[in-house]
């Protein structure tokens, strides 16, 4: 499961929690409105849990992206979500 962030709008940082059923391969990342992927979050194997990822509104190249809206997504081998949230500043 993936939730929705918190806070919601935010700034300057959000949480983004998920629960994880089994061992499994993840993909958690950030993407801007034109659906670019601005920011993995995480990538890689994770054992059976719930997770809390903060975001501090960068991108990978460590660039404070602008206002707007975003969208963050998780994705497995048996499991994909996408939510949105508002970054104002």
């Amino acid at each position: 499961e993936l939730y929705q962030n918190y806070p919601n709008p935010f700034n300057p940082v959000t949480n983004i929690l998920f629960d994880i059923p089994e061992t499994n391969f993840i993909e958690l990342n950030i993407y801007n409105i034109n659906g670019k992927k601005i920011k993995n979050l995480h990538s890689g194997f994770l054992m059976p849990g719930q997770y809390n990822v903060s975001w501090d509104g960068t991108s990978d190249d460590g660039v404070k992206v602008p206002s707007g809206l975003y969208f963050y997504s998780i994705s497995s081998s048996k499991f994909n979500k996408k939510n949105k949230m508002m970054l104002i500043k």
